[in-house]
């Protein structure tokens, strides 16, 4: 069965994005699978540097076709941070629920009309040969109030609300979220693509 690696350290993510491809006849491995494998250093400038980064650098450790992705949060009011680094922002080692206090700290004085901020994602797939990139966003504004709960590992999904459901992005239902999703919709359009590439694969 052809493999494909799933390389993210996020468990929702990884069963997001594994849910998403379960229709192919594919075997999805994920890092866990593979615990000698270094992790990949984050030095790109922009999302998509950062995605074939990764989806590059555990092709070359792991030996298999590889899914990788890099995004984050932009917020207009800080001039389109924490953006590239939004998980390093204030170190790596800042809880969830820290990301969440400490953007709500700097746009605390900031009125409703200009907390304008987007959700960017860029996703990658690197068969060996050829690297294939989507990009897609979801659009938003950061609410006033600090949130009851936040989801382990997805705090902005706790600070962004969606006009267009009327609700934050962690209280959407199933099918509001796969409506919205950002992700899913880059995925989406690459998901033939991947299906060829693997098709052509001997393994």
């Amino acid at each position: 069965m052809k493999q494909l690696l799933i390389a993210t350290t996020n468990p929702g993510k990884a069963k997001e994005m594994s849910d998403f491809l379960k229709d192919f006849r594919i075997s999805c491995r994920f890092l866990t699978d593979f615990p000698d494998a270094p992790s990949i250093e984050e030095t790109g400038k922009t999302f998509e540097e950062n995605a074939i980064l990764k989806a590059k650098g555990y092709y070359a450790v792991c030996g298999i076709p590889t899914l990788a992705d890099d995004g984050g949060l932009e917020i207009d009011a800080l001039g389109g941070e924490p953006g590239v680094r939004s998980r390093r922002w204030i170190g790596r080692e800042m809880t969830d629920w820290g990301i969440v206090d400490h953007i709500l700290a700097k746009i605390k004085d900031v009125p409703r009309a200009r907390r304008s901020a987007r959700l960017r994602t860029v996703v990658a797939f690197f068969d060996g040969v050829e690297c294939v990139t989507e990009s897609e966003s979801l659009s938003g504004y950061i609410v006033e109030e600090r949130p009851k709960e936040v989801r382990p590992g997805y705090p902005f999904r706790s600070l962004l609300f969606i006009p267009r459901f009327g609700k934050l992005f962690k209280d959407l239902t199933n099918e509001e979220h796969d409506l919205a999703n950002h992700r899913l919709k880059a995925l989406k359009r690459l998901k033939p693509i991947i299906e060829n590439k693997l098709s052509e694969i001997r393994q």
